[in-house]
């Protein structure tokens, strides 16, 4: 009876988890009241060298890494150059331009080419998905020397 039980709790699993071909939707959560996100260093507007440092700042919530489940808390998403906010309910992309920090980091060394580039922070969860609703940045520009 007890191996029945297993594989029956097994199934269980692996259907939750997709595993067998099913996907089950990533529920969305929603912030802490009062949250803010922001980007601490560099300013808007400011003229910074090729390579330089970003600082995040977080109020009204904690940081933690991805894959920790634990109400109130989030990851850092920095969005580099990305007009469009990516769509809710859906991981974010990871690419050159939006750039995860599922380690818990609050900030970031970061090389971009010479020219006008705008940075953008967001939030995510556990599993990377945005809150609803979002917990973004203002969008900043930096002009790379």
């Amino acid at each position: 009876m007890k191996r029945r039980q297993l594989a029956l709790a097994l199934l269980g699993l692996a259907i939750a988890t997709g595993a067998c071909g099913q996907t089950s939707p990533i529920p969305v959560q929603r912030p802490a009241p009062g949250t803010e996100l922001y980007i601490i260093s560099p300013r808007d507007g400011e003229t910074v060298p090729r390579t330089f440092t970003v600082r995040f700042g977080l109020k009204g919530m904690g940081v933690a890494p991805a894959g920790v489940v634990k109400p109130g808390t989030g990851h850092h998403h920095l969005l580099v150059d990305v007009d469009t906010l990516p769509p809710p309910g859906q991981p974010i992309p990871k690419d050159a331009q939006h750039l995860h920090f599922g380690g818990g980091q609050t900030e970031t060394t970061l090389t971009l080419p010479p020219g006008t580039h705008t940075l953008q922070l967001e939030l995510a969860d556990a599993n990377h998905v945005p809150f609803d609703p979002p917990v973004v940045s203002s969008r900043i520009t930096v002009h790379v020397q």
